[in-house]
């Protein structure tokens, strides 16, 4: 299988720049937190919505729902590759860190991948 680099681009060779496996998995995962429902024609129930959570009110309820919302999208669309061992929110102000915690199915590595989105500047 290729795996396609995220994002899309061209390598010294003049050809579609591919990842390892692993790699491309933590793209997966951040392709899925940053994409909202409806953005993708043939999917349009794929992703978190997660960049309007930033504008919501923030507080402890918000970040425990938001959580919840991340672990239910990619159980449901990452399930086949990896198993999400934990999700963690932080809110500080405007700005969302969110800690992925899970294991390649594939190889049983455990890895982490932190994603951190806010509003734009």
């Amino acid at each position: 299988m290729t795996n396609l680099a995220f994002p899309y681009s061209i390598d010294a060779a003049g050809r579609t720049a591919q990842t390892e496996r692993d790699l491309h998995i933590r793209d997966l995962i951040e392709q899925t937190l940053l994409t909202s429902p409806g953005e993708r024609v043939n999917r349009p129930t794929f992703g978190t919505g997660l960049r309007q959570m930033v504008f919501a009110p923030n507080s402890a309820e918000v970040a425990m729902a938001t959580q919840y919302l991340i672990q239910g999208a990619l159980q449901q669309f990452m399930g086949d590759l990896v198993v999400i061992e934990k999700v963690s929110v932080e809110a500080e102000d405007a700005t969302l860190r969110i800690l992925v915690q899970y294991v390649v199915r594939a190889s049983q590595q455990r890895e982490t991948t932190l994603v951190t989105t806010g509003p734009i500047a």
